[in-house]
């Protein structure tokens, strides 16, 4: 178990009307978890026109409005709250949850599915079969509460697109780096598209809108449009809840 410390924290200026939030350490596992603890007591004790916080795999993006506060003061709210973390206390994240998220694999589902196999030097079977033998863990929730993981086993990094696509569906099973991501509400995005889910992952209707958080454990098991048509693929839940 990591042990964050924040002796200090790195504020950039990002525009006009945002500062970016780093914490500096060697260690890049460190560097995530204790950007993930800042994020959740920042958000705790979010100071006046602070607008809204946006999460990087090791940063935090906080915007706000310049015509209710400064840079300045923003800086000095983010730095009061870094000192005021334990210096000493582990990280204690939430007990994981396990999901097994069954994916349509095909050219209709996975768009990007063929140049992502021929960039990584594998056939498109062969992808999605790394795909399915990867362990993924997520790092955090991004834009719409999109579950960003990181643990894709392929040969080499995969590229982003160079023109990203305007409508992406909702359940897309997205690629980038060493990273997935799975796309919550129809949007435009600029990850390689590889599959889709049947289940929504994310329900505004619902007191809980996500049932999955940082450290939850993700597999994706390939299966046929007929037997995605056959499951009970409404929200999705975990598959192991731990007792």
């Amino acid at each position: 178990m990591a042990t964050a410390q924040f002796p200090a924290v790195t504020v950039e200026p990002f525009g006009d009307s945002a500062v970016m939030v780093t914490v500096p350490h060697p260690d890049p596992a460190l560097r995530r978890a204790a950007i993930v603890a800042f994020r959740e007591r920042f958000l705790a004790d979010r100071p006046h026109g602070v607008l809204d916080v946006v999460s990087g795999l090791e940063s935090l993006l906080v915007e706000f409005d310049p015509l209710q506060t400064a840079p300045t003061h923003v800086e000095y709210a983010v730095r009061l709250l870094a000192r005021r973390l334990p210096v000493h206390e582990p990280l204690r994240p939430r007990t994981a949850l396990r999901f097994a998220i069954p994916v349509v694999f095909d050219e209709e589902t996975g768009p990007d599915l063929a140049a992502v196999a021929e960039e990584v030097g594998l056939a498109p079977a062969e992808v999605v079969e790394a795909i399915a033998q990867s362990t993924f863990t997520i790092s955090l929730l991004g834009a719409a509460m999109a579950p960003m993981m990181d643990g894709l086993r392929v040969p080499r990094p995969v590229r982003r697109r160079a023109e990203p696509r305007t409508d992406v569906a909702p359940g897309a099973i997205m690629v980038a780096g060493t990273n997935a991501i799975i796309q919550p509400f129809p949007g435009p995005t600029g990850w390689r598209v590889v599959g889709r889910t049947p289940h929504t992952i994310v329900d505004i209707s619902r007191p809980e809108p996500v049932s999955f958080g940082t450290g939850d454990i993700v597999r994706f098991v390939p299966v046929t449009r007929d037997e995605a048509a056959a499951l009970d693929a409404s929200f999705l839940l975990p598959t192991e809840v731990p007792a």
